[in-house]
């Protein structure tokens, strides 16, 4: 696939994620802050202001944390940019989806001072996460799968 091509995809799956998380965010937080209750053996929908990282660390260090986003989102588009040529489409979806959750969080630091969270896992305990941390989650996964996987190769 040519080098133009696959930025475009980069783009345009980057551009749908980070679209799809602040909609529907902003969708779910809307609704929890006017009364809407949802509880389940798996999972609560409960609105929780974070103003630290995953796990509660560095609570309140909001500006230290949208620098780090910042850093990582410029340096994962510097590192689909040089390897266009012989990045894969998996790694380019799976890249965009990342610097998607990370850009969802950085927007939420930025605008609101905290990350808002709403999803609280009911048969463990588990910090509360929202769509951005989703994404992120999934990224970092699937990506270190395809690393571990073009390592055997």
């Amino acid at each position: 696939m040519e080098k133009t091509s696959k930025f475009l995809y980069f783009v345009i799956c980057y551009v749908f994620f980070i679209f799809t998380d602040l909609y529907c965010s902003n969708l779910l937080v809307d609704k929890l802050l006017h009364g809407y209750k949802l509880s389940n053996p798996v999972f609560s929908l409960n609105y929780v202001k974070n103003t630290g990282a995953a796990f509660n660390i560095l609570q309140d260090a909001r500006e230290l944390l949208i620098i780090l986003s910042m850093v990582a989102l410029v340096l994962l588009a510097l590192h689909v940019i040089h390897r266009l040529k012989s990045i894969s489409l998996k790694s380019c979806f799976f890249i965009a989806l990342l610097s998607a959750g990370i850009a969802g969080n950085l927007h939420e630091r930025i605008v609101y001072g905290y990350v808002r969270d709403y999803f609280q896992l009911n048969f463990i305990n588990f910090p509360v996460f929202n769509i951005s941390d989703i994404f992120i989650n999934i990224g970092v996964i699937a990506l270190i799968i395809l690393i571990l996987i073009n390592k055997k190769k």
